[in-house]
Order: structure tokens, then sequence, then C-alpha cells
């Protein structure tokens, strides 16, 4: 089984996803005041914007996902600190004031036992920072 959140700030919504193999395909259901359960996707569709059911890839199970207004929820940060030593080539690095796209990522020892990581981007000369120097990017 698998979950998802994800904002769309575009549209304004909060996204729930559920995914699971079973073959089976949930039904909205009216159960006697005596049930135990079935009241699940009740909910959903009396709360969602939106909801709806698809396929998983490969045709095995299904995810359900649901749609929630959500207009005031924050925008999602501009970027995350990571260290030097784990950004990848691809990822923007924010240096100098601007976003570059990371080409290369290298690393070189230093006489103290320390690494500095090189990191060609593309444009400009090559950054290099310590390791463990915190760094912001965004994929």
């Amino acid at each position: 089984m698998g979950v998802r959140i994800t904002h769309s700030e575009v549209e304004g919504t909060l996204r729930l996803e559920v995914s699971d193999a079973g073959a089976g395909r949930p039904e909205v259901r009216a159960p006697m005041d005596d049930e135990t359960s079935g009241r699940g996707l009740m909910l959903v569709e009396a709360l969602a914007h939106r909801w709806g059911v698809l396929d998983r890839a490969g045709g095995i199970g299904k995810t359900v996902w649901a749609e929630l207004k959500a207009p005031d929820l924050p925008p999602a940060p501009a970027g995350r600190q990571v260290a030097a030593v784990t950004v990848r080539a691809g990822q923007a690095v924010r240096a100098w004031g601007a976003w570059h796209t990371t080409r290369s990522v290298r690393t070189e020892p230093l006489a103290s036992g320390d690494l500095v990581v090189v990191l060609g981007l593309d444009e400009g000369p090559a950054l290099r920072v310590h390791a463990s120097e915190p760094l912001t990017v965004r994929d």
C-alpha cells in the first residue's frame, strides 16, 4: 500500500492518494446504523472537491484519490538546504545570488582528511565548498 499527498498552488487543492494491489473497486455505500464499516468513501465524497479511482501502472491494483480545496496553504519552499556532499548533477543550486544547474560533482581530499565538493555549474566558475557546507538546492 502507498500513500501520497501533493499540493497544487495553481488549482488551490490538496490531493491525497492511497494505492493498493487489490482488485476490487471502491463504491460509495449507505451503511445501516448498526454496521461498523462502509463509511470511508461516504466521508470522502462529502468532504472532497472531487475524487476518483485510477488503475495502477502495470495493471495491478488501483489508486483512490481525493482533492480538497486548500487555497490558503503556503507555497512550497523555493529550495531546501542540504550538505554539499549530497548534491547531484542536474539539481539547481543557489550560488552567487542566482540558481545554477549542477553539471558535474566531484570531491577532492584536503590535507586535514576532510573533503571539498567541486560543483561544475552551467555558467561561471566551479563552486568549491566543504563537504558539510549547507547549500540550497531544488530538484
